[in-house]
């Protein structure tokens, strides 16, 4: 099992709510596939989610909508 690199703690997988401001549009990505520490919270993504989510987001950015709300196994 892998440790959290901000407080060595044990990471377990969960899915996540990702979240980015991207100026004109906010974007909200549900059921991330994520690693979160189980000692202080501390979120990460494997190199192929984070990816991803920068794909997503980008697809985004001209978006004529304030808010996008995405699930990311429907997305992916």
């Amino acid at each position: 099992m892998k440790h959290c690199f901000m407080c060595k703690g044990m990471l377990e997988d969960k899915a996540t709510t990702f979240m980015a401001d991207l100026g004109n549009c906010i974007v909200i990505i549900k059921n991330v596939p994520s690693q979160v520490c189980i000692q202080c919270g501390e979120i990460s993504y494997s190199d192929e989610v984070a990816v991803e989510l920068e794909r997503i987001s980008n697809s985004l950015k001209q978006s004529v909508t304030e808010i996008a709300i995405i699930d990311f196994t429907k997305a992916a």
